[in-house]
């Protein structure tokens, strides 16, 4: 902070305030700083906020407030913090300017997706930090509606080399939902004032001499509290505080304060305690909509000026209360009744036009008994909020819409529909306390469908377990005879439950699932992808995997044709299609697929989705030997789960971590992650996926009675995706611990399954299988073979592997010259890669056939981060800074930051210089 800046000081927070003056030098100098301030109630937040906002010399600030009442309204946070910066709304990508206006209600226009309104907020507040240093902060941040914070959680953790301060300050303990998207950013925690200060605080306060043990009871008992000690000796007498008399009970201090609020709200006139009344339920604080109210209530001009004195309260071009505890204080002061009155007076007074939702809110509040008219008003206030990608508002207009619907009928289906934004909104206790609700109403056929499914899929995000799969089964049922399409579709989730419950589930549950949705009526005209997707599982778990080859192959290129028009079945279903695509070895397939759900799902920035597509992309990347790139898709992932709230996907990085085959503790976090997947999930699909990754871990330490054991426990269940990958690692480790039955067995499925699939890949691994369990020179064109399949395939690690185990036998067949063109190929590939184990396993074979082994040089100091590795590819592939801030999620500012540092690690002045600096990594052809 510069030296002419004026300092405001604050008794007792010098710390604090010196950890907030280095904030905003920090953000001065170009480094984006976040703080979330954490205290109690009353403890000085909001004064260490408006110390921050005062010394914020020659930045613009920005300031919001999270209200407890607009906690249902989308975005309602959002807008009043960005609402200074709105003329500059068309400097944003058309992307981002159009989700905002959308989510501002400005414009209307499909669902923004949430993350997009975050992206183009980051992008706001990074545009005006362009001309000055911006601050923003926001006071009450628990009270802040879940799309506001959850989209300024996200900017928060995306703001790097902005001239950015942003500030959050959070009550604790928190009673509202908001905080718990701030979890994990840097905090200051604000604790009461030292006892010194606390007594000069007071003695400040208190008329008169105060008892020397008194005003130590209050010091020890408010714990330092400021407001506590400046508010709760208010109304109180000298005579009562000296002796003590009088002084609070032993209820929580939060409540305590807000009776000494109470306390000095009713010493007001009446028509000053109805006036803090409509300005508690008035969010906003418009001034000119309050004094409407006030001439409809009847409420003279003097309440205002005695509401002021009594230091409650500020009218200025806003209504600003004293503390958010007095707003609260005077809302619960006052009866049901008054309360009532107000919400009817603000609802006439709000333009229908304008603010429609905030209108049938306050109606919504006035009503006393059920009304049709109100809770159709709330219905269509619903809509608005989920066009605006609003899920939790419109859950909560519907659930009143609900309460406030006086036929049964109407409020069954209303239930049901706020049931599913529930749902949807992240809250499935309430979503099903609203089923319940629904099911005491009269419904028709399809609402006890949509209920039963809904209900299911509750079940099925909470646990994966096998539980699902009956509830979807009678779901399917009832909604066959009113809904051929949905109820396919309940078949379709009941065959991913089963799926995912693996080994945990009923048994047989697979095949009767499948022999259920076989007799399913025909869904809609012309098919859908999801339709040939459920025949060929249906085919494929009654009949066996050769039966549903061509039906699942021809389901996957619908998917595949799909995904070139507007894909919206590609991402729904990508869940089930990825495994598919992984058990019918379709690499072309995974590829296609995943490339297409990671770009659209940027491009819509549909962050929900984003990290699932990136997870399923990093396989595919590890497969192909690309570990760099997949390092950063699982980094990029696991930091959108971190925003988002969402559970951790640890597929590819599981699959990473054993591929590269670096760490010695590698089975025991396999174990873990498996063991915390089966008991809180009962995802027993897990299981049988650490069992196959423990099977290529063992075999590329070359420990192989261990990678057969491993590989005998995957192949106990035929999980999808997940068993034939088993059974090539159960060959390979069979045909060298000597257990020809076990890998006689395992050759002959692979037989079946690879001839059904018929890809290069499949081909490839079938011929390297025959090879391996191939005596004498029978051997060798099977070995060629399989080469000549996988270098037509994406899958360049099978190839490193297959010119691996060709080069073994060449030297076990003591042809070493041979054999060391094959092993040199594989150690240098499998080096490439990051494939430590396998590369260190190929060069042991190497060293005895004579050959000298070139090790790798160490990796520089100066390496690229996953990051900077993203960003400098993108920037190779000639993708400007703005071009690789939205498809990164980050800012312009930031990207030209890491290539700062890009060019210095790579000792280069220029992108133009990025081709020579970092080759195509993604060429891993020997």
């Amino acid at each position: 902070m510069s030296s002419s800046a004026p300092r405001h000081e604050l008794r007792g927070r010098h710390d604090e305030c010196e950890a907030l003056d280095q904030l905003l030098a920090g953000a001065r100098a170009g480094e984006s700083q976040v703080m979330v301030l954490r205290g109690e109630a009353g403890v000085g937040k909001s004064a260490l906020v408006d110390y921050l906002v005062a010394n914020a010399t020659e930045c613009q600030t920005l300031r919001a407030a999270g209200v407890e009442s607009e906690m249902e309204l989308a975005f309602a946070g959002l807008h009043q913090l960005c609402l200074p910066l709105m003329g500059q709304i068309d400097r944003l990508p058309g992307p981002q300017r159009d989700a905002l206006a959308v989510a501002f209600g400005l414009s209307a226009g499909s669902v923004p997706d949430r993350f997009l309104v975050g992206l183009a907020v980051l992008s706001l507040l990074a545009e005006a930090a362009e001309e000055q240093p911006l601050v923003c902060v926001v006071d009450d941040a628990q009270w802040l509606d879940q799309v506001s914070a959850q989209t300024l959680a996200f900017v928060a953790r995306r703001l790097l080399a902005e001239r950015v301060a942003l500030v959050f300050a959070v009550r604790v303990p928190t009673p509202g939902p908001g905080d718990d998207r701030f979890r994990g950013l840097r905090e200051l925690v604000i604790h009461g004032l030292r006892d010194d200060d606390a007594r000069a605080l007071l003695d400040a306060v208190v008329p008169g001499r105060l008892d020397v043990r008194v005003r130590d009871r209050i010091v020890a008992e408010t714990r330092g509290n400021p407001l506590a000690l400046l508010e709760l000796p208010r109304g109180l007498t000298v005579a009562e505080l000296a002796g003590g008399f009088g002084w609070p009970d032993a209820r929580p201090l939060a409540s305590q304060i807000e009776q000494s609020f109470v306390r000095r709200i009713g010493a007001l006139p009446g028509a000053a305690q109805r006036l803090l009344l409509v300005a508690a339920a008035e969010p906003v604080g418009d001034v000119l909509l309050l004094r409407r109210v006030a001439e409809r209530l009847g409420i003279g001009a003097g309440a205002a000026a005695a509401a002021e004195a009594a230091g409650l309260i500020e009218f200025g071009t806003l209504a600003r209360f004293r503390h958010p505890l007095v707003r609260s204080a005077a809302y619960r002061a006052a009866d049901l009744g008054e309360r009532q009155d107000v919400h009817r007076a603000l609802a006439e007074a709000t333009d229908p036009e304008s603010d429609p939702d905030r209108r049938a809110w306050h109606r919504a509040h006035a009503a006393v008994e059920p009304d049709e008219a109100v809770a159709g008003e709330l219905e269509r206030s619903a809509d608005r909020a989920q066009a605006r990608g609003g899920v939790a508002a419109a859950a909560a207009f519907l659930k009143r819409a609900t309460e406030l619907t006086p036929d049964p009928a109407r409020r069954g289906a209303r239930a049901v529909a706020a049931a599913q934004a529930t749902f949807e909104a992240g809250a499935p206790d309430a979503a099903l306390g609203l089923l319940g609700a629904a099911e005491l109403c009269p419904l028709d056929e399809l609402q006890h469908g949509r209920l039963a499914r809904l209900r299911a899929q509750i079940v099925f995000a909470r646990r994966r377990g096998g539980e699902a799969v009956p509830l979807l089964l009678d779901a399917a049922d009832r909604l066959e005879r009113v809904d051929g399409g949905q109820a396919r579709e309940a078949y379709l989730e009941a065959i991913g439950s089963a799926v995912f419950a693996g080994r945990l589930g009923e048994h047989g549950a697979l095949r009767k699932v499948a022999e259920a949705a076989r007799a399913a009526p025909p869904g809609p005209r012309p098919p859908r992808p999801a339709d040939a997707l459920l025949d060929g599982l249906a085919t494929r778990f009654a009949e066996g995997y050769v039966e549903g080859a061509p039906l699942l192959k021809r389901a996957l290129r619908a998917f595949r044709k799909e995904a070139g028009r507007n894909g919206d079945d590609v991402m729904r279903w990508l869940w089930l299609t990825w495994l598919v695509a992984g058990d019918m070895w379709d690499d072309e397939m995974w590829h296609e697929l995943t490339t297409h759900a990671v770009r659209t799902a940027r491009e819509t920035g549909a962050l929900n989705f984003l990290p699932l597509s990136l997870t399923y992309r990093a396989a595919v990347h590890v497969h192909a030997g690309e570990f760099d790139a997949a390092a950063t898709l699982v980094e990029e992932s696991t930091a959108i789960l971190k925003v988002t709230g969402n559970a951790y996907l640890g597929y590819a990085s599981m699959l990473l971590l054993i591929m590269r085959g670096e760490d010695a503790q590698a089975p025991t976090v396999l174990d873990a992650r498996a063991e915390w997947a089966s008991s809180t999930w009962g995802e027993g699909r897990s299981i049988g996926g650490r069992h196959y990754m423990n099977a290529v871990l063992y075999n590329s330490f070359g420990q192989y009675e261990a990678a057969l054991a491993s590989a005998e426990g995957a192949c106990e269940h035929e999980d999808l995706g997940v068993y034939g990958f088993s059974l090539v690692e159960l060959v390979e480790a069979a045909a060298r611990s000597d257990a020809p039955e076990s890998a006689a067995t395992a050759l002959r499925q692979i037989e079946e399954r690879a001839t059904a699939s018929g890809t290069n890949w499949a081909l490839g691994l079938l011929a390297r299988s025959r090879a391996l369990l191939s005596g004498g020179q029978a051997a060798e064109p099977l070995y060629r073979e399989a080469i000549e399949h996988l270098q037509r395939s994406r899958s360049t690690v099978d190839l490193a592997r297959t010119h691996l185990v060709y080069g073994e036998w060449l030297r076990r067949e003591n042809r070493r010259v041979d054999a060391r063109e094959h092993l040199r190929i594989a150690h240098e590939m499998l080096q490439r890669f990051g494939a430590k184990a396998f590369a260190e396993r190929a060069g042991r074979e190497l060293l005895a056939t004579g050959e000298t082994v070139r090790k790798r040089t160490a990796d520089s100091p100066d390496r690229l981060t996953a990051q900077e590795g993203q960003i400098a590819r993108l920037a190779r592939a000639g993708l400007s800074n703005s071009e690789i801030a939205a498809q990164l999620f980050l800012s312009p500012r930031t990207v030209e930051y890491h290539l700062g540092k890009v060019f210095t690690k790579l000792a280069i002045t220029s992108r133009h210089q990025l081709p020579q600096a970092l080759p195509d990594q993604d060429q891993n052809r020997p």
